[in-house]
């Protein structure tokens, strides 16, 4: 009888297992390909001659249209379960990445970035990855494996950034840009793993909610509204961030390359990030660590601002920047899956996330705008901060229960 627990939780375990590097790989590569976008902003101005406010309006559509995905996405995923839109979703992320090359005019970025490209990685994104997560996974073991999810869209960053660097170098931007498409698709394999709906997780003999009376609850509720007010400011700077930073980079009188570097520094530092996060969740309150981020996003830009623009520099603010960059999602999704379970998650944390993007697509189009009538990026950083200062204080009002710790 002694070798049954063994037995038992071995498989277990490697569910769990099976599970995280689903989820994290296919954010991974979603998540990477399209964070390393910004490398080729300067390549498609000078091929299009759009300029870079008009190309910074595709790449603004893309992450607006990313979260308008989401929450359909979600309801999606919840009904007839997350493999088959993840499915759907990774093919038009490589769709859209490999004809991107042959766009022209604005409207065919905005077509292949905005549409089909930054659509799919909707489908395959955070609402549908943490729901099918955390429907998968029992409840004491839901905030680290957030966190390792999360620190699966950062380590596509920090792989992806460099090998597209190096291939822009070697075949030239247009064909670096359509292998990326072809390594996005060894994500298709994670829709078997998976697979399922929010059936699995409804109680025996309870009716469930529908999704429409899940919906209007949560924009009754004031701690979601003040969640989701949050997570704008949290899609402003990582936007800003994943389109500008080599423009950034650039304005500071800097070689191409330090804009690679400090995209996979972003990246490395946000799986430190992230798993900290998910480890953190568990032992504080969730909207006190999301006023701790925004503070730091705060003080670091400012220091920034204030420090002379050298190399080393650029790649410490990178780091301090990916630690903070999107360690945001865990106690956010968190809150989420608190405030209303897990049958509707993929649904309610797609609608945040929805928020989220319609900041991302101001920080995107404002830092193209901004730097096109300025010359400089200050002003946003200025935004930025005023944003960051006031999410950590909009977080305090929201009712979030006591922390019950749990024996390990």
């Amino acid at each position: 009888m002694s070798d049954t627990p063994t037995t038992t939780s071995t498989p277990r375990t490697f569910a769990v297992w099976v599970v995280l590097l689903a989820a994290a790989g296919a954010f991974a590569l979603t998540m990477g390909t399209r964070q390393t976008m910004g490398l080729f902003l300067s390549s498609l101005n000078t091929s299009t001659g759009l300029g870079v406010g008009s190309i910074s309006l595709a790449f603004a559509f893309g992450q607006l249209w990313w979260g308008l995905t989401q929450p359909f996405a979600g309801a999606f995923a919840d009904r007839v379960g997350a493999g088959r839109v993840l499915l759907l979703g990774v093919s038009l992320v490589a769709l859209g990445t490999f004809i991107t090359p042959f766009m022209s005019t604005t409207a065919g970025l905005i077509f292949a970035i905005g549409v089909l490209a930054a659509g799919g990685a909707g489908m395959a994104g955070p609402a549908v990855l943490m729901a099918a997560t955390t429907r998968l996974l029992p409840a004491n073991k839901r905030g680290m494996a957030t966190g390792i999810v999360n620190a699966g869209g950062s380590f596509g960053q920090f792989i992806m950034a460099p090998i597209a660097g190096a291939l822009m170098v070697s075949v030239g931007w247009g064909h670096a840009m359509q292998v990326m498409a072809g390594l996005v698709l060894l994500a298709l394999p994670a829709a078997f793993f998976l697979k399922g709906n929010n059936v699995q997780v409804a109680a025996p003999g309870v009716k469930s909610m529908s999704t429409g009376d899940a919906v209007r609850l949560a924009l009754r509720t004031p701690s979601f509204l003040l969640l989701a007010a949050g997570f704008f400011v949290c899609g402003f700077h990582v936007a800003f961030l994943a389109t500008h930073l080599p423009g950034v980079v650039a304005a500071c009188g800097l070689p191409t390359q330090w804009g690679a570097w400090a995209l996979g520094i972003l990246g490395l530092f946000n799986i430190v990030g992230s798993i900290a996060m998910g480890w953190a969740v568990g032992r504080w309150r969730m909207k006190s660590l999301l006023s701790l981020v925004y503070s730091v996003r705060a003080i670091a830009v400012l220091v920034f601002l204030l420090a002379p623009k050298t190399g080393p520099v650029v790649l410490v603010f990178a780091a301090v920047m990916g630690v903070s960059f999107l360690s945001t999602v865990p106690p956010t999704a968190g809150l989420v899956a608190k405030f209303f379970g897990t049958a509707h998650m993929a649904t309610l944390f797609g609608l945040v996330m929805l928020t989220h993007q319609v900041g991302g697509f101001l920080g995107a189009f404002l830092g193209g705008k901004i730097f096109d009538a300025t010359g400089s990026y200050n002003w946003v950083w200025y935004i930025d901060i005023v944003l960051a200062v006031g999410a950590a204080l909009i977080h305090f009002p929201i009712k979030e229960a006591k922390l019950v710790r749990q024996p390990a």
